[in-house]
């Protein structure tokens, strides 16, 4: 019997792949199951500490000495401190009456568990921030910047789109899943005004985080991305591939507010993708203007004659201005128009 050569040989390899995705899945598994077991231990530590403080009558010093006897049992385990069996006290009488939410908090880890606990009240808006983490794997400190932006307020804001109009109503839904009304710029830390193409190579500098504003599934496939029509030549500021939707997504960035061109020439860059990059089983691609500001109503009617789906949405850049600060500063507009005129003043120096 011959030797295998692994170095060279791809069966093998292909074989070694396969072995390596069912140990990392066996893990992931493995993991997931420990978590959900801890969770469980602490609900019914919490739920014992409810039950038996209301029926006993027993005051906030059984806490303290029931985490010394617990440590001491246990030296090996962590989660036993005084703090911590509060937080698991506080776990249990929260969630006690939301029963739709207490499988979900067995999906995402204690720290995360802690951290919604703490910062969110709302019902609905913990069951986003939940259901998020647990299908996005957010980190903590994604899941904290995801709260401290505003996460769930924007996704219960009204989408600028013509998805319904031009897809397959399942296709449809999906896409407006995808889509987000605003985009949190601030990991940027921008503070300054920029030019468009700045703007992209900062996101490009930060992908992983641009990525992660984005939403699950997105894998970028370039930027300034070249399309051909004959001999001339268009670049997509941002070009990335759906992997749920299965399809092509252009992304245009836009430094001012939206305007109803910019749709325009989006459905056409659109037209280009779907006869010279689509692949014959993908679904048709679709685009996102990335703009400072946008009038609702105009970018309805700009989209109702596009043959192609276009979604529009804000981006902000940095946190949001008190409503009764908001007239004194200058807009995004205001910004550009100063940008400009220095760029052109420096430009007339240098003549």
């Amino acid at each position: 019997m011959s030797k295998i050569q692994p170095s060279s040989d791809q069966a093998y390899l292909n074989f070694l792949q396969e072995i390596k995705a069912q140990v990392v899945q066996s893990r992931l598994s493995a993991a997931r199951s420990l978590n959900r077991s801890l969770i469980g231990l602490y609900w019914s530590l919490g739920q014992l500490i409810v039950e038996r403080q209301e029926s006993l009558g027993w005051g906030k010093s059984v806490v303290e000495r029931l985490s010394a006897d617990l440590k001491a049992e246990f030296p090996e385990m962590k989660g036993f401190s005084p703090q911590n069996l509060w937080l698991i006290r506080q776990f249990y009488t929260e969630y006690q009456q939301a029963p739709n939410l207490q499988q979900l908090v067995g999906e995402i880890p204690w720290g995360h568990n802690i951290l919604i606990m703490q910062r969110v009240k709302e019902a609905a808006a913990r069951r986003y921030y939940l259901e998020a983490t647990a299908s996005l794997g957010w980190t903590r400190n994604v899941l904290l910047n995801q709260i401290k932006a505003g996460a769930y307020e924007i996704s219960l804001q009204d989408k600028s789109h013509n998805f319904k109009a031009v897809l397959p109503g399942y296709l449809a839904e999906q896409a407006e899943e995808m889509l987000k009304s605003e985009y949190s710029l601030e990991f940027l830390g921008i503070s300054q005004p920029m030019h468009e193409r700045e703007l992209e190579r900062s996101l490009i500098a930060r992908l992983k985080d641009f990525l992660i504003e984005l939403g699950y599934g997105f894998c970028l496939i370039g930027n300034q991305y070249r399309l051909t029509l004959g001999e001339n030549e268009y670049f997509l500021d941002l070009l990335f591939y759906h992997r749920f939707l299965k399809c092509l997504v252009a992304i245009e960035l836009k430094t001012g507010r939206f305007r109803p061109e910019y749709a325009g020439k989006m459905d056409f860059y659109l037209e280009v993708l779907n006869e010279r990059e689509r692949a014959p089983d993908d679904n048709p691609s679709i685009g996102i203007i990335l703009c400072a500001e946008k009038d609702r109503l105009e970018v309805e009617f700009s989209l109702k004659s596009k043959a192609n789906p276009i979604g529009v949405a804000t981006y902000q850049l940095y946190p949001q201005v008190p409503e009764e600060y908001r007239g004194m500063l200058p807009t995004d507009e205001d910004w550009q128009r100063l940008l400009d005129s220095a760029l052109a003043a420096g430009e007339e120096e240098n003549e």
